[in-house]
This record gives structure tokens, sequence and C-alpha cells, in this order.
């Protein structure tokens, strides 16, 4: 990390720069406030608050975009209530072990590193379902819910815009993930989840998974719209086009389900598992998997 140490006690910010090069950091010192206003981007800015007649918030200011840890010799509004609305992160009071500088500098690195992050995949969810026109989930609802849908983006789009709006985060668990059932049963009772997949279960799993999230906060989905629940909630979001409409990518698992729902009617078993590049064995396997049943 790159560091700007702004004091104007000039041995101790040599202290600080001296034990803090020892580990890796680079460091600079500022001994005024105009001295830390360059035009030097630094990963973290330590900031001591005891420059008398000398305005510090100009230097908050400046170096918005990096971790600001305020050093102090007493708490008050002054030192750090009023630095903090205005910007810096949070502080560290005199004196101090330079093991506490280092487990605070890095617990926020780790911190801005996590909300750059979170800010990144909000920006690109909100582009992925900007042109949803999916009816949202009612804030009220109550869970859980069984979501049934031909396009597993219309559910997600809803779940992610019911989470917003509900300032829940959800936990995602996908069923078709070896370790699904232990996750759900590893979640706090009281967490909001969002189980997809269950197309890809077996009748018995279906079963266990329901009896799993009696009672719970959970949104469940499937892209079988054949799926009927007895015991919870059931939303269907349907629409006429097509996956191949939308030039959606498919996963294997799927292409087959789609081609065996959509072509088992139009060719013999035979012709249909060898178009698809499997015995009829495998036929009928997948159609137990998938609960599809042939029209006679």
């Amino acid at each position: 990390m790159k560091i700007l140490i702004v004091e104007n006690e000039i041995y101790l910010a040599q202290s600080i720069s001296s034990k803090l090069s020892e580990i890796g950091y680079s460091c600079d010192i500022a001994g005024s406030i105009r001295d830390a206003l360059k035009d030097t981007y630094y990963d973290a800015v330590l900031l001591s608050t005891n420059f008398s007649g000398q305005n510090f918030y100009p230097v908050i200011e400046k170096h918005k975009p990096s971790i600001i840890l305020l050093m102090i010799s007493y708490i008050s509004n002054d030192t750090v209530s009023d630095p903090i609305k205005a910007g810096a992160d949070d502080y560290i009071q005199k004196p101090f072990m330079i093991e506490e500088l280092i487990r605070k500098l890095q617990h926020l690195k780790n911190y801005h590193a996590l909300k750059k992050e979170n800010k990144t995949y909000r920006e690109y969810i909100n582009n992925l379902f900007e042109n949803s026109d999916m009816k949202p989930l009612d804030v009220k609802i109550k869970l859980p819910i069984l979501i049934r849908t031909n396009y597993q983006k219309h559910a997600d789009a809803v779940v992610f815009k019911y989470s917003v709006e509900k300032s829940k985060p959800f936990t995602f668990i996908s069923l078709g993930g070896e370790d699904a059932i232990d996750k759900i049963v590893r979640t706090p009772y009281n967490e909001l989840l969002y189980i997809v997949d269950l197309q890809n279960l077996k009748k018995t799993e279906k079963t266990k998974v329901l009896n799993l999230i009696e009672g719970r906060r959970v949104i469940l989905s499937t892209t079988d719209t054949e799926e009927i629940s007895n015991t919870i909630t059931q939303i269907d979001m349907i629409t006429e086009e097509t996956t191949f409409e939308r030039g959606d990518v498919l996963s294997i698992d799927d292409y087959v389900k789609y081609i065996i729902i959509n072509f088992q009617d139009n060719f013999p078993d035979t012709e249909l598992s060898k178009k698809l590049g499997i015995s009829r064995k495998s036929l009928w396997e997948k159609r137990k998997k998938y609960g599809i049943k042939k029209q006679k």
C-alpha cells in the first residue's frame, strides 16, 4: 500500500513511516495541510486532526477515493464525528500500537475492496435486468413461494428487485450443486434464500427440498412449468417467447429437456434419441428425471 502520513509532529510521522516501511508499505510524509493536497494518489491517508489553525477538511475531500484514517488525541465531534460525516473512514487514538494501526488499515482495505466489488455487481445486475417487464413480487407476500417460469432470468429479475425493495440480501443456492441440500440446512433459519434449478431434481429429492423450506423465508424457482406444489404458494411467470428467440445459450441439460418437450411428438423415440446422440434408455431416463410425460 502507498500511504500518505499527514502529521505536523515530524518525529511521530517518521516513526510511523519507518515501522510501516519495514513491512513493505510505501510512505510519504506531509507536514502541513498544503503539502497533503498535491495531485498524487494514495491507497490510504493517515490524517492527524491536531493541526491548530489549519482546516484539514480539504484533505478529506481531496483523497475521498482513498482510505482515510484519522489520528486523534481525543474523541469529540470536531475530531471524529464531523470528519467521518465528511468522508473519513475511521479513527485511531494516540498513542497507538503499530499493530493496531496495521489491523485497521487492512480491515479498511478489505472493506473498500468489497464495497467496490458490490457496486460493480449491482451495476451489472441492474444492466442485466433493466429490460425485464415482469410484474414485481409483492413485498408483503408470505414466503415460501415457488416461481414457475420458462425463462430463468425472469425469476432472477424479480427476486433481485424484491431483495432491494425489502433491503434484505439473500443467499443463492443452485440445486444443481452436489452440496445444495447441506447449504439449505446450514443457512440460518430466518435468512432469505433464493433457490433455483428445482427442475433438475428427482421427485423424491423435490419433496425433500419442499419439506426443508417449509415455513422459511425462501423463494424457489423452476423452469418446469408443469411443476405443481400443494404445500407452498405458486407464482407463474410464463411468456410465449421461446428460448431460441431470446438468443440464450442453454446448458446441456436444458437443451436436452427443451428438445424432448418440443419435438417428442414429431419424432419416434429411436430417431429423437439418435438426433440427441443418446440411447433410447437414456432418453427414457431423461424423461423420468425431468418429469416429462409422452403423449400416447
